[in-house]
Order: structure tokens, then C-alpha cells, then sequence
């Protein structure tokens, strides 16, 4: 029995059928010819272009800071050529040039990878940062000279700020501040001693300072003596010498916040300690 005209032999595969609209007139493009962007890990640093990134002019560390020596920074330098930035950066949008950054910390490493020749850093971004926190960043990490701690302190006194105000904020005692602070308006003879670094210790340059004021001549002939080391052992000497009855007692150590009586009650602890017989 013949199929009738027109009628489709069974078992006729269907003819494909005319895809309608999917011309190149009516694909949507837009997806292929976007590129996505980067985006960093969650919660991990951005790759920022260094030719991005300023140093902040009111860090607390100065040009003449050993850290930023150019034997300093090459040898940082060397271990970024080598291995990277392990340890990201910390940055904060420039307000006076939208597009930038300043560095919060990381002035070292941004210095190290420049010597480097990279083009790129890891960085986080931190808006809110401000120079107490760059000043407590560096005294964590004791990169912070004398000097600039009490340049810091200078100005938030002229700020109107308190003593108490700035130790609190630092994280440091009152006597730690009111040493510092006393860097500020050094007598000549010490001040010289200080800005050629003679003398680094603090707490030392206190004492001198309480000796000058009742035998400034004194003082003056013995730190004229470049031959002599100026360590606090020589300067309790010295101001027993002068009549001063040594350093009083109870003066708090600016850096372990103890006074030269506990700190020799501790010695005496240690030693007594020391010399108890081994079970």
C-alpha cells in the first residue's frame, strides 16, 4: 500500500528546524567583549601599581632614620628581589589626589621593592589611620630613633595635648612621654652629645640633664672628654662625684617602668636564685 502524496514515511527523521533570531544581528556581545576584573581573595591584600602609591611627608621616621639607610633598604631590597613582599603594606586613599594612596606602614618594604625594580605591591587598604597609629606601629617594632618620638610628642603638645594624653594614646607610661619630651629643650652640651650619638639612652639623658642644672660647668668639662663613654653607670658616677647623692631611687626607668630599687630587689631575687644548690 503506497504512503498517500505529502505524507511522511515512518521512521523519517525530522528535518532540522531554521534557528530562528540567532543571527549575529541578534546575539548579545557585550559578555565577550568585556574583560572581568581582578578581584582579590576575600579578605586577602590588593596588587596595587606602586607608581600609585606616595609616602607620607608627616611619617614619624625622618630621612635620617638608620631603617631607611641605603645599605638598609638594599638589603631589604635583596630579599624582595628574591622571595617578594611577604608581608603586605598598609595604605589610605590620598584625599588631596583621588586615585592615590599613602603609606600607613610599610615605607621600608615599599623602598625595598622599588630597589627591587617591582612594579607592584601587596597592600591593604586602611582609611582609618593616623599618626598616633604610625608612631605606635614603629615603637612596636622599635624603629623609631629617640629623637622622633620626642619630635612626635613635640607635636601633639603643640596640639594642646597633655602628657597624659599622649601616654594614653601610645600605650606607654606618663614617664616614658615627660623623658621624651625633655629631648625637646636639651641644655648645648648635651644636646650635642645626643644629635651626635653619643649618648641614645633616655633615661641617661635625664640624668645629665638633672646634673647640668646645678653643675653646668661641671657636666659640660666631663661630656668635653670625647674619650668618655657615657653609659648610665659612668653617669651615676659621675653625679656622685658632683655630690648628687646618685640617682634617686625611686626615678621610674622610662623603658621597663621600674624603679632602679625594684629592678635591684629583682637582681637580688635572681641571684639568690642562681646560687641555691641543684636537687
Amino acid at each position: 500500500m503506497s504512503n498517500e502524496a505529502g505524507t511522511k514515511p515512518q521512521g523519517a527523521p525530522n528535518a532540522p528546524k531554521k534557528p530562528v533570531g540567532k543571527g549575529l544581528g541578534g546575539m548579545n556581545l557585550s559578555g565577550l567583549l568585556k574583560t572581568p576584573e581582578a578581584a582579590p581573595a576575600a579578605n586577602g591584600p590588593l596588587e596595587l601599581d606602586m607608581s600609585l602609591i606616595d609616602e607620607d611627608a608627616n611619617q614619624p621616621r625622618t630621612p635620617n632614620n638608620p631603617g631607611f639607610s641605603p645599605d638598609s633598604i638594599a638589603e631589604i631590597g635583596a630579599t624582595i628581589k628574591t622571595r617578594g613582599v611577604k608581608s603586605p603594606i598598609s595604605v589610605r586613599e590620598n584625599p588631596d589626589a583621588p586615585g592615590r594612596y599613602l603609606i600607613n606602614h610599610g615605607a621600608r618594604r615599599f623602598r625595598g621593592s622599588k630597589w627591587a625594580e617591582k612594579t607592584t605591591i601587596p597592600a591593604f587598604i586602611d582609611n582609618d589611620y593616623n599618626e598616633a597609629d604610625q608612631v605606635i606601629e614603629n615603637l612596636q617594632r622599635n624603629e623609631l630613633t629617640a629623637r622622633e618620638i620626642a619630635d612626635y610628642i613635640g607635636r601633639e603638645l603643640a596640639k594642646g595635648l597633655k602628657k597624659g594624653e599622649i601616654a594614653k594614646a601610645l600605650g606607654k607610661s606618663n614617664a616614658f612621654v615627660t623623658q621624651h619630651s625633655a629631648l625637646l629643650d636639651l641644655p648645648d652640651p648635651i644636646a650635642e652629645a645626643f644629635n651626635t650619638g653619643r649618648i641614645n639612652d633616655v633615661t641617661v639623658i635625664n640624668e645629665l640633664v638633672t646634673a647640668y642644672k646645678k653643675k653646668p660647668q661641671e657636666v659640660t668639662d666631663w661630656l668635653a672628654d670625647e674619650t668618655q663613654e657615657i653609659t648610665r653607670g659612668s653617669v651615676k658616677l659621675l653625679r656622685e662625684f658632683l655630690e648628687e647623692g646618685g640617682r634617686d631611687p625611686r626615678t621610674i626607668d622610662a623603658f621597663n617602668g621600674k624603679t632602679d630599687e625594684e629592678r635591684e630587689n629583682e637582681d637580688d631575687e635572681n641571684s639568690d636564685e642562681n646560687s641555691e644548690p641543684n636537687s
